[in-house]
């Protein structure tokens, strides 16, 4: 494309993820949305229908009970995604996948299925996996340390790319007439060797119109940063003002240019939450509504722990200083949310109950509005390049059709939305070129 417009994803949480533990009272929404195929369905051709580029599917593999409702019983990604493929035709397909408790062979195998299933559309968001108890699912005692799990997800990206270079495009002439199905010379085995993983390859299937999916990836960590940008297609981040956009904008972007790679070919999609209205007041007001009903006290202090480990705060005295020796349980979790929650409570002076509280107040976001406001906002934020556009999380039903039936006419009246898709893949969706054959 001539000219840069934004892109959109749709981030689904099914019955309510992080925060929203009460999503599912909603009556517009089915209470077992997170395994309902027919309700993803329907999102995903909603999401189609106002052209977005993607669906993106988050996962992880440990629970408690008082996980988010979405966390306690929801579809496996790629099974998912792979009947969506089936029930769309342009939408991008974005799945979780962890680099810690998958084979690389496997994660290339089952991506590149996708990819083939829906013609070019599979994307993979690759994490570590933050929550530590994952390791008892797996067999280990204990969660790899910070530094391992990224040195691990950097090496575990390179083989599964290596992997999907295993064909060459045109690698099966299938030519009847001369008996040849394969073109051995088109085919390469990987052979590798690391600190990790050591993988010999070649992958048994070929590669799809868009060469390989598209890699995603999210961490804010300075070691979250750096496998983006060696790594990344697209980076998934979070940004509460213009300034704070900007800044990580233009650090992400350095950090590729300085690999040598091309900053325009790295997108970076931050989170958002939109509220629409017939008015700005009525929008805040909207907001405000949701955020008292999905949340409550008590459930805050039950996910409170996830960041630290899934540590049971329920055991200290919530109105005695905030306990800053629970960081140590954070080590091999989500420690930079957690030195961030413990800082502030220090900083600060609270109790433990008054982090909670603070941690669960309703922060007023930047895209709430009428429909014009919102459209204004996204514009401002994109034209300013603190993005390259919005994963959009897909809460209550009436919010997500509000947005496409009347923000997105908007966005394309001020020419900065497609009136169309590019192509048939998510590459060309996104303005991403075919990675160059390497050997």
């Amino acid at each position: 494309m001539s000219k840069r417009q934004i892109k959109l994803g749709a981030l689904t949480m099914g019955c309510g993820g992080p925060g929203r533990h009460n999503l599912w009272l909603d009556p517009e929404l089915p209470a077992d949305a997170s395994v309902n195929i027919d309700w993803y369905i329907d999102i995903a051709r909603q999401a189609e229908a106002a052209l977005f580029d993607l669906v993106f599917i988050v996962d992880s593999q440990f629970i408690t009970p008082g996980s988010p409702s979405h966390y306690l019983n929801r579809l496996e990604p790629l099974t998912l995604l792979s009947a969506l493929a089936v029930s769309t035709r342009h939408i991008g397909l974005v799945g979780t996948l962890t680099t810690s408790y998958n084979a690389p062979f496997n994660v290339a195998r089952r991506l590149a299925s996708l990819d083939l299933i829906s013609k070019g559309r599979a994307g993979w968001n690759v994490v570590t996996s933050g929550d530590a108890g994952t390791a008892g699912n797996y067999g280990r005692d204990e969660h790899y340390d910070y530094d391992t799990r990224y040195a691990r997800a950097q090496e575990h990206v390179q083989v599964v790319q290596g992997l999907w270079h295993s064909y060459e495009d045109n690698a099966f002439p299938r030519d009847r007439a001369t008996g040849q199905f394969l073109d051995p010379s088109r085919l390469h085995a990987l052979n590798h060797k690391g600190e990790h993983f050591s993988v010999v390859g070649p992958l048994n299937i070929q590669r799809s119109p868009q060469g390989q999916p598209v890699v995603f990836q999210a961490g804010d960590s300075q070691q979250g940063r750096d496998l983006g940008a060696a790594t990344a297609d697209v980076v998934f981040t979070h940004a509460s003002s213009i300034e704070q956009g900007q800044a990580f904008y233009q650090d992400i972007k350095g950090r590729a240019a300085r690999l040598g790679r091309d900053p325009d070919q790295l997108l970076v999609l931050p989170g958002a939450e939109i509220y629409v209205g017939d008015s700005d007041a009525e929008a805040r007001e909207i907001e405000r509504h949701y955020h008292q009903q999905d949340h409550s006290f008590e459930l805050a202090l039950k996910e409170f722990g996830r960041n630290f480990g899934w540590h049971d705060f329920s055991q200290y005295d919530l109105d005695a200083p905030f306990p800053q020796e629970s960081l140590e349980y954070a080590r091999s979790s989500f420690f930079t949310n957690a030195k961030r929650i413990a800082d502030q409570a220090r900083d600060k002076g609270f109790s433990l109950r008054q982090a909670v509280e603070y941690g669960r107040q309703l922060r007023p976001g930047a895209f709430v509005g009428s429909a014009e406001t919102v459209a204004a906002k996204m514009t401002e934020w994109f034209e300013a390049r603190a993005l390259d556009g919005f994963n959009i999380y897909v809460g209550h039903p009436s919010q997500f059709k509000r947005f496409t039936r009347e923000v997105v006419p908007l966005l394309q009246a001020r020419g900065v939305y497609r009136t169309q898709y590019e192509g048939t893949t998510l590459r060309e969706s996104l303005g991403l070129r075919i990675p160059r054959f390497v050997r």
